[in-house]
């Protein structure tokens, strides 16, 4: 699809608006369902549809009355070139595989978004030499799988690259006035302050081309957040940027902006349970906010150990839960109701026998055992009068209860 209209120059670009919209009426002639409500492409979560162990979306959908996803990522070539592929490697022009998930989505009443950017790899606006040609690659996608919706991901490190935020917001405007009625959101990194630096770039670059996309929306993980709080501050924060930014009132900010968080485990060690989301699901919808999301169907899944023995995955979530739970929060802000299901019991582990109790006079090399409330305890190094407390940087390693 991308060789099409692959890297057009400035000139050929002035042609896109009657060939770009001609391209979309054909692509959804060729297979593509109506239009959802934007309210559910709004609430899409990210999955990968080639990568990452990939879940059945059908049966997600049986299990939680999701109707739409977010296919992620395009990328530019990973050898070069200005044509979109999945991931960097599977060109979107002879693609099979992706059409077939979409497929079985639409097949069940559903839809997708395609997510473009990402953090990995080569982006078309890095590797495209205008926003023109940039624009007419996305256009392929558009095109082939007769889309409704599609969403920016820029963040580290294209959004450093001026050149290439000039381009992907150049390339959002002239898929907007191609396709009327497509479903456009910008993703970018958050911070406690709403969002860094070249976030504010990135909103000033889009204010300098007049591009209002449906919502801006920032990702509040991997920047030392600390459950839901730390979060719903955040996005107090983006709104102030938003309308300090845009000229906007508090509630027509509100009404362009998003979440797009992480389920379970982050990258860098947060933890984000199942009442996070609910908490971040109750201000979003109380503040009228146009966007919830999350990184990823993928990872909406118990890992074994449930804690994946403290380590971040990208296909189980790290946290205890019943497959799909994060993807019902999508489900409500949709304004759907998910279906009922029975918990999954967490087995409780049987206590083992309490080791010699601890001793504050005692010397205590690496390997030895103690009990310490009710709890026993293995030092990982030469100790003297340090209580055994859990800590990933203390002496004592908790060995459970006893």
């Amino acid at each position: 699809m991308r060789r099409l209209r692959a890297c057009l120059g400035a000139a050929a670009a002035v042609g896109l608006t009657a060939a770009g919209t001609t391209a979309l009426i054909t692509g959804q002639a060729s297979g593509a369902t109506s239009a959802l409500d934007n309210r559910w492409y709004a609430a899409a979560p990210y999955l990968m549809p080639l990568d990452n162990d990939p879940p059945d979306a059908g049966a997600i959908m049986d299990a939680t009355g999701l109707k739409a996803f977010q296919l992620a990522f395009i990328l530019a070539p990973n050898g070069g070139g200005c044509s979109p592929t999945w991931g960097g490697t599977a060109p979107v022009s002879s693609d099979t595989a992706v059409q077939s998930v979409i497929n079985t989505i639409r097949g069940k009443g559903g839809d997708v978004s395609v997510s473009i950017g990402g953090y990995g790899g080569t982006k078309l606006g890095q590797a495209c030499s205008d926003a023109a040609s940039t624009a007419a690659a996305y256009q392929q996608v558009i095109t082939k799988y007769g889309l409704h919706a599609i969403d920016f991901d820029l963040e580290e490190p294209e959004y450093e690259n001026t050149a290439a935020i000039k381009n992907e917001i150049g390339a959002a405007k002239i898929l907007q006035q191609n396709n009327p009625g497509l479903y456009v959101s910008v993703t970018t990194a958050g911070t406690a302050d709403g969002t860094g630096w070249f976030g504010k770039q990135m909103l000033l670059e889009a204010k300098s081309q007049g591009f209002t996309p449906n919502n801006f929306s920032i990702m509040p993980f991997d920047g030392g957040f600390n459950g839901a709080a730390s979060q719903t501050s955040a996005l107090t924060n983006f709104n102030s940027i938003l309308q300090s930014t845009f000229g906007w009132d508090q509630a027509t900010a509100y009404a362009h902006e998003g979440f797009s968080g992480m389920n379970g485990r982050s990258d860098t060690g947060e933890m984000f349970t199942q009442s996070d989301f609910q908490t971040v699901l109750d201000y979003a919808t109380s503040h009228h906010m146009d966007r919830f999301t999350f990184w990823s169907l993928n990872r909406d899944r118990q890992c074994s150990p449930p804690d994946n023995g403290g380590r971040t995955s990208g296909t189980c979530s790290s946290v205890a839960q019943n497959s799909w739970d994060f993807a019902k929060y999508s489900v409500k802000f949709a304004g759907a109701t998910p279906p009922e299901t029975n918990p999954t019991p967490t087995p409780t582990p049987t206590p083992g026998e309490c080791k010699t109790a601890w001793s504050s006079s005692a010397v205590y090399t690496a390997g030895d055992e103690v009990s310490y409330n009710k709890h026993n305890w293995k030092a990982k190094w030469w100790t003297q009068n340090e209580a055994p407390v859990a800590s990933d940087w203390g002496v004592w390693q908790d060995e459970g209860a006893c």
